[in-house]
């Protein structure tokens, strides 16, 4: 392996997150006591006039009863369904790099998902795979701390990028250029491929699904995915040997979600038979046609929309609009559509207009209000 990888040694993690260390280890910096939460008015005025996202955290949303009891029924009625998409990627996963590997999540979306494959390799084939949860910021690339970390401790394992799902494919291109960039600095060649639970965007080769169906896990913020905030990265609070950082919001735990959910389609691996029709049709030449990208160029000129950031396709995406942006109006290809009930209930939540759209490449389309 290259010495250049080993020029720079980073120092071990702290423990972060309320997920048990042997599911997943956080490189990330915790910040709490370093950076305070930005409203959304003020973070999306920042942000449209030139600031960038991943120098402030949003205020996380405090689900309503109604809200919270949605996420357990959905989270019970879709069980099999993503246990049978986790058990699909990870027999792709598996196929594609042979058992030496390393498992690399993208905080913080991917990283239940993250947890659920390698519980599923564990169970089903015996690997007990490292996983560790990294982070990735558009227009800032990857995490190379992180990197540099897992190839010192993991030399001649293969890494494999996992996400929880894709919207326009943003993130599979940062992840792309990233690493490009690594390549060129460290003479050191990493896989791009970038594996997720759901593709609607069709913009990636290794998924467990192309539907654009509601992952529980899309529905709730940092409750839902370790207590840990989405990733920052601000040179004046992260030193030159440190990782990406992220609150940790250790107040939420009364209200924390995440083990229950991976517990959740963990139990479901047990009765998933690899006999299933699902797992025979497995494409390996599956197409990657970006068709989900291409689509939005209509909805932007319809709608005067001068950034095609400000177009966020997809349920998973769409929720996160909701979430942690001012949204302007939500596109949904059915009004009628049952799996678009938690958004219809945080747009009744927040006031916001939902439009139907029925020529949609996705199931719906949270569209960011344009601040003037």
């Amino acid at each position: 392996m290259n010495d250049k990888l080993f020029t720079h040694p980073i120092p071990e993690p702290v423990p972060i997150g309320c997920y048990n260390p042997k599911d997943v280890v956080f490189l990330l910096k915790n910040l709490n006591g370093l950076l305070t939460e930005t409203d959304l008015q003020t973070r999306e005025q920042k942000i449209q006039s030139g600031g960038h996202y991943s120098e402030m955290l949003p205020i996380e949303y405090e689900p309503t009863k109604d809200y919270l009891d949605l996420f357990n029924q959905t989270l019970h009625e879709s069980a099999t369904k993503v246990a049978k998409a986790v058990g699909i990627v990870s027999e792709r996963i598996l196929q594609n790099n042979g058992p030496k590997m390393v498992l690399v999540s993208l905080a913080r979306a991917g990283t239940p998902i993250g947890i659920l494959i390698k519980r599923y390799l564990l169970e089903k084939k015996g690997l007990d795979l490292p996983h560790y949860s990294i982070s990735i910021i558009r227009g800032r690339g990857i995490d190379e701390n992180a990197i540099l970390f897992i190839l010192q401790n993991h030399r001649g394992a293969k890494i494999q990028f996992v996400d929880g799902w894709t919207g326009k494919g943003a993130i599979t291109e940062v992840l792309r250029q990233a690493c490009a960039d690594f390549k060129a600095k460290y003479q050191f060649e990493l896989d791009s491929d970038l594996a997720v639970l759901a593709d609607p965007g069709h913009c990636v080769k290794t998924f467990g699904t192309r539907e654009d169906f509601l992952i529980p896990s899309a529905c709730l913020n940092s409750t839902v995915s370790g207590l840990v905030s989405r990733t920052v990265f601000r040179t004046d609070l992260i030193g030159d040997k440190e990782f990406h950082g992220a609150r940790f919001y250790e107040e939420l735990l009364k209200g924390e979600v995440s083990n229950l959910f991976v517990d959740t389609i963990s139990k479901e691996f047990k009765e998933l038979k690899l006999q299933d029709a699902k797992f025979q049709n497995i494409d390996d030449n599956a197409e990657v046609s970006w068709q989900g990208l291409k689509s939005l160029t209509t909805i932007k000129e319809k709608y005067g929309i001068k950034d095609i950031n400000f177009i966020k396709p997809g349920i998973g995406e769409t929720t996160r609009v909701l979430l942690r942006r001012l949204p302007d109006r939500v596109l949904v290809d059915s009004i009628e559509n049952t799996k678009l009930k938690h958004i219809m209930l945080l747009c009744e939540d927040k006031g916001v207009p939902v439009e139907e759209y029925p020529y949609l490449t996705y199931s719906c389309c949270g569209i960011v209000k344009q601040i003037s």
